[in-house]
């Protein structure tokens, strides 16, 4: 607590805040969700000793949402022997043992599910058990067709990158630099959106094309809901890297990543992108260590995706327990749609065996405090990001760590906020965020006004037009500079 930012955070007892909104009525379908899980699971065990743990965890998370419920003190948590308890039971302390609505909204949802991992840890039978890992592939099953077009595109971008006779290839310097910015911008794009994001840029490859589909409806539909958009500043930096470093230097990108399912399948497409076009030559993505905020990825999320792939007729063909229910059949993969996917499963494959795709889970990722404290909680980890050409925090939550989660004026700026991530901290960051909680900074003067007033969102109605996706910002601070 000592290292985060003097500001107010969002707090749980603010009635007109998210973090009220998710505790009173979110959290608990969340736990439901977590129940039901644990008890189906249970039903199936043919091993008592795996079932009798398998009633007792489903009790613990009754407890669980009881005391969230009944506005009861959080309680220290049990010693799993990992290094982080002792971290999370010294600060409930300090914070002089809250109460499920009296405490700052980002610990406490930290403490929910760390508390929850604490449930399966101490177990015999249920270590390895992601209570969220059905809902993620579920999740991902639903994006089949965004899935399917994007592995055509990406193949061909894969194709044309290589090909020496690429309209790209033999485009002037000053072009072909257009042309990389347009689909690093687009790359990046599909990664902030997800499923909602415009594919339109990844058609072709021709310099013609993409000036041409820069300027189209859907673009610009989207881009006019970006309130900040850094990404040109973010290229450029990674551009002058790749002019200026020589031949054989590394030139990495980390990737600290949010959801799994369909958003880790595009953050691998954005991966893949900067090694082939030569922008990276090495990406380390950062999952968290356990089951996470529902769908935050762990990695065993790797393999599933990888899996997927390389079965996909397996995958989509089967139906899943709602389907058999309902009596009804997935429709059938064709034959080029399995070839699209298998080649994504040959390309990313290579990446990761060539050791130009690392893996790099670290606990510090599921503390229950900010990003500030990393400098003085995690410096072996700051150290290492230093040496990151950039790194890239995907999603809401990284965000609101970024930022401690505080209730800043909107136009505060982004490298104010990040405290000691910002300027001279030798680590450049690029924040990429759906806005879905109150915390909004680096916007310009007015703009939360602005929306405020076309939302009619007047008097103390709290931040609602930061919670429901809709708008976006892409943030960037360069603490090399």
């Amino acid at each position: 607590m000592e290292y985060d930012t003097k500001v107010s955070p969002s707090h749980t007892s603010d009635k007109t805040s998210f973090g009220y909104f998710s505790a009173r009525d979110r959290w608990p379908v969340i736990l439901t969700g977590a129940i039901d899980d644990v008890h189906r699971a249970t039903s199936k065990c043919t091993d008592p000793g795996k079932a009798e743990e398998g009633k007792k965890i489903t009790q613990g998370l009754a407890t669980l949402k009881y005391e969230l419920q009944h506005n009861r003190e959080l309680t220290p948590l049990p010693d799993d022997e990992s290094p982080d308890i002792a971290g999370y039971n010294a600060e409930l302390k300090q914070r002089g043992n809250p109460h499920w609505f009296d405490v700052s909204w980002l610990f406490s949802e930290c403490y929910l599910y760390r508390r929850i991992a604490t449930l399966f840890a101490l177990s015999t039978h249920w270590k390895s058990h992601d209570v969220f890992s059905l809902q993620k592939m579920s999740t991902f099953r639903s994006s089949r067709p965004a899935v399917l077009e994007l592995a055509a595109r990406y193949n061909q971008l894969t194709s044309q990158l290589s090909s020496p006779d690429s309209s790209l290839a033999t485009a002037s310097a000053e072009e072909r630099e257009q042309a990389e910015q347009a689909l690093f911008t687009e790359m990046c794009t599909i990664c902030l959106w997800g499923n909602a994001t415009d594919l339109s840029l990844l058609t072709n490859l021709s310099y013609a094309d993409i000036q041409a589909l820069q300027g189209s409806e859907s673009r610009k539909a989207n881009e006019k809901n970006i309130l900040v958009n850094d990404l040109p500043a973010a290229f450029a930096v990674l551009k002058a890297a790749q002019r200026s470093a020589p031949k054989d230097q590394e030139r990495r990108v980390d990737i600290v990543l949010d959801n799994a399912g369909f958003e880790l399948f595009v953050d691998f497409v954005l991966a893949g992108y900067l090694l082939q076009s030569g922008l990276a030559t090495q990406i380390v993505l950062h999952p968290k260590s356990i089951p996470w905020f529902v769908s935050d990825v762990v990695p065993r999320d790797f393999s599933d995706l990888l899996g997927v792939l390389v079965n996909a007729k397996g995958f989509y063909e089967t139906p899943s327990e709602e389907e058999e229910a309902d009596g009804m059949t997935p429709k059938g993969l064709e034959e080029r749609e399995e070839r699209e996917l298998r080649g994504l499963f040959d390309n990313w494959s290579g990446l990761y065996a060539e050791g130009k795709i690392i893996l790099r889970p670290n606990g510090f990722w599921t503390e229950g405090g900010s990003y500030w404290r990393m400098p003085k909680t995690a410096p072996d980890l700051f150290t290492d990001l230093q040496s990151s050409e950039l790194v890239i925090y995907k999603g809401d939550l990284n965000y609101r760590k970024l930022t401690c989660d505080a209730m800043w004026d909107p136009a505060t700026p982004f490298t104010t906020a990040i405290g000691p991530l910002g300027p001279k901290s030798g680590v450049r960051t690029l924040a990429l965020r759906t806005c879905k909680a109150d915390v909004a900074v680096g916007l310009p003067e007015g703009t939360d006004e602005r929306i405020r007033e076309e939302r009619g969102e007047t008097g103390d109605v709290g931040r609602k037009w930061a919670w429901s996706g809709k708008y976006a910002v892409v943030s960037f601070c360069d603490g090399k500079a």
